[in-house]
């Protein structure tokens, strides 16, 4: 059993999705803002959604190549790995995950989070009071076009709450709402307009 203090923390920069191309190519959703990463930083780690994290237990792997697509599949990233040479070979990968060890991923500016960061965090909304907590973030959204097939860059992220009451909310991640963000202590301080929060429980 892996000693815990060695285990590390991983990043989850994108999902396999299905086969693209003749030659073990897979499409995958991109979950890093940096796919220019993969022009230096190959080494990888495969691994299910519900990897628990120990190293021996995700399978290193070498990007060989990858572009951005453009159409309906614009936002997203096409993966080619070393040795993954046709498309019984990429089957296989589908619905993995693709990691890396957060000490490999790039810094950002001093106002920028990653999403991992986020998850976690628990919200609260000043215009209802300071110590008002409107829930913890499950999940964060990229509004994309109504296809799917692209990321909106000019939308605000989405993230997804749950609430003290078990309600599931959407609250814009809006620099123009954000007062105030300790993503080490796991507290974010929004200064929400009136009504949202009764338009997302059908107020």
């Amino acid at each position: 059993m892996a000693d815990a203090e060695n285990i590390p923390t991983w990043i989850t920069v994108a999902q396999l999705l299905r086969p693209q191309g003749r030659k073990g190519e897979l499409l995958a959703e991109l979950l890093t803002d940096f796919p220019e990463r993969f022009e230096t930083n190959k080494q990888v780690y495969l691994a299910p959604p519900d990897f628990s994290g120990t190293e021996f237990e995700a399978r290193k792997a070498e990007v060989a190549g990858f572009w951005l697509p453009v159409g309906r599949n614009e936002g997203r990233i096409v993966l080619h790995f070393e040795g993954v040479d046709s498309i019984d070979a990429a089957e296989k990968l589908m619905g993995l995950d693709v990691l890396i060890p957060e000490a490999e991923r790039v810094a950002l500016d001093e106002d920028a989070s990653y999403i991992d960061d986020l998850i976690g965090c628990v919200v609260y909304d000043v215009a209802s009071g300071q110590d008002c907590a409107v829930g913890t973030v499950r999940d964060v959204h990229f509004p994309t076009t109504s296809d799917g097939g692209r990321r909106l860059a000019e939308a605000a992220p989405l993230l997804e709450i749950e609430s003290p009451t078990g309600e599931e909310l959407l609250i814009p991640f809006a620099k123009s709402f954000l007062v105030s963000m300790d993503v080490a202590a796991k507290k974010i301080i929004m200064n929400l307009p009136e009504g949202l929060l009764d338009i997302n429980r059908g107020g």
